[in-house]
């Protein structure tokens, strides 16, 4: 199954750049056609990460914790998934074969050669670059 959230809350964080640097819940579930109850689920973990900050009451909202030019990719990525970004398993089905554990030790590799230049990616690429690609 695809985890969607690192992008769909890339989409928020580049709006909410855009367009001032702060969105409701409500306003934020209508631009992801969802409800507001998954928003607030979602965007608690990137304030637990210093992304965004929350306050309640009629002016309240979310809001950058940070400027855009100071978040990440990866700190999007690392706040709402630790870990790799592959969700591809490797076999433990047959530990005692041999062709099971070559092709494990291929997977292995590649995928940590492949994190490896994501994260780097992650890492260089900010709110605001993502903003100005699109401005």
């Amino acid at each position: 199954m695809s985890d969607t959230r690192l992008s769909r809350m890339l989409h928020v964080l580049v709006h909410m750049h855009l367009l001032g640097g702060s969105e409701t819940s409500e306003t934020i579930a209508k631009m992801l056609n969802t409800n507001p109850v998954v928003v607030r689920r979602t965007m608690a973990a990137l304030r637990d990460h210093g992304i965004v900050t929350s306050a309640g009451g009629r002016s309240g909202g979310w809001r950058f914790a940070k400027d855009a030019a100071q978040i990440t990719v990866e700190q999007v990525h690392d706040a709402l998934q630790g870990g790799s970004a592959f969700s591809i398993a490797l076999s433990r089905d047959h530990s005692a074969c041999p062709v099971e554990t070559a092709a494990n030790a291929f997977l292995a590799e590649a995928m940590a050669d492949a994190e490896t230049t994501l994260r780097a990616r992650f890492a260089a690429t900010t709110i605001a670059d993502l903003a100005s690609a699109f401005v």
